[in-house]
């Protein structure tokens, strides 16, 4: 049976067990310090209720590690019901100059069946009437990224710079295809950074490209390096930013599959530290590393005396585009084996999804 197969049974049945919320519930906001194109500042995230990612609701059964169609109504929500959840959400918010706002809805902001166009442009409308948001960052399949919705997204926030995110995930197409069904290619992906480098000269528009650290079916070794080689790659395709993603293990997925049945384990928090060493060297443009999960059961990891100190020096590392100073744990010499030895070690798995 074929991974696609596979991720979409695991799919099915996990959708069969959620438990269904209202849109409202499904809601959330927060905010916390973050980088700027213009330094250090603040960001508010707002996801919003949207019917769920195309990609993960249709028969392809979506990404291997991805549950964030668990955070959707999987139904259709009213435009007028999204502007005011966006509303009521912001007005839990002081926001204060040199805000960044980052809005997720669980799969593509660009598609307007997910998110309907109305709703869009009264959600950007209310944004650009905030004068001390500089950023409006949003998340979309490089399949939505058209010239002529992101110039009708620009054209509303005409003095904000709009960035579109990408999952690229990784630049081996092997891995996106194989390890991740991703559900698209570099050619889509670059496609999609040429599209928003045309609008420059007349917007304030940039990319971003996610990607993920330590796929299903990868040695610790090669993760770091397919990271490295993946961020080396997003520069090159034209993008402005890029944030990591180390792996966490999400309920309902293949990827939870295979960590139950100890074939999977996310990466150390070395391998993250690692990364951003070669990283900062080798990329000139803004890097962050998200620090999710990371000391948790389902999260990166290291050990009990040095999780938490590695997570800060990440965080900060991440704020000042900086390389963290070194730091030993005794744990560093299980992980410098694993990554010499991974590649002999990592056990064969039955990866059926009963």
């Amino acid at each position: 049976m074929g991974i696609q197969n596979l991720i979409s049974d695991i799919r099915k049945n996990a959708i069969k067990r959620m438990d269904r919320k209202s849109p409202a519930e499904l809601s959330a906001t927060w905010s916390s310090k973050d980088l700027l194109y213009s330094g250090i500042g603040n960001a508010i995230f707002i996801i919003l209720p949207t019917p769920g990612c195309a990609h993960a609701l249709s028969e392809s059964g979506g990404c291997s590690m991805c549950s964030y169609i668990s955070d959707s109504p999987l139904e259709t929500v009213s435009p007028e019901e999204l502007i005011h959840i966006f509303s009521n959400l912001m007005n839990k918010h002081e926001v204060k100059p040199k805000t960044a706002l980052k809005i997720f809805v669980s799969g593509s902001f660009l598609n307007e069946k997910e998110l309907p166009k109305d709703a869009r442009d009264e959600i950007l409308k209310m944004i650009d009437k905030e004068k001390n948001i500089e950023e409006v960052i949003v998340e979309s399949r490089p399949e939505f990224v058209r010239e002529d919705v992101l110039q009708e997204c620009c054209n509303l926030l005409p003095e904000k710079i709009f960035e579109v995110s990408i999952g690229l995930e990784s630049s081996s197409d092997y891995i996106k295809k194989y390890k991740i069904n991703k559900g698209f290619l570099n050619e889509d992906f670059e496609k999609a950074v040429n599209s928003i480098r045309k609008l420059k000269s007349d917007y304030k528009i940039t990319s971003k490209a996610y990607l993920f650290v330590k796929p299903i079916l990868t040695s610790e070794k090669e993760a770091i390096e397919d990271a490295v080689a993946s961020a080396k790659y997003a520069e090159k395709a034209g993008v402005d930013r890029i944030s990591f993603c180390p792996a966490t293990i999400h309920k309902g997925t293949f990827m939870e599959v295979l960590w139950r049945r100890g074939s999977y384990q996310p990466p150390w928090i070395w391998s993250i530290i690692e990364i951003i060493k070669r990283v900062r060297n080798e990329v000139k443009i803004p890097v962050i590393m998200d620090t999710s999960g990371f000391g948790s059961r389902r999260g990166p990891f290291n050990c009990k005396k040095c999780n938490k100190k590695l997570k800060k020096m990440i965080i900060e590392s991440n704020l000042n585009q900086t390389i963290p100073e070194e730091f030993q744990c005794e744990c560093k010499n299980k992980w410098i084996g694993d990554v010499e030895f991974s590649d002999f070690t990592r056990s064969t798995c039955n990866i059926s999804s009963k």
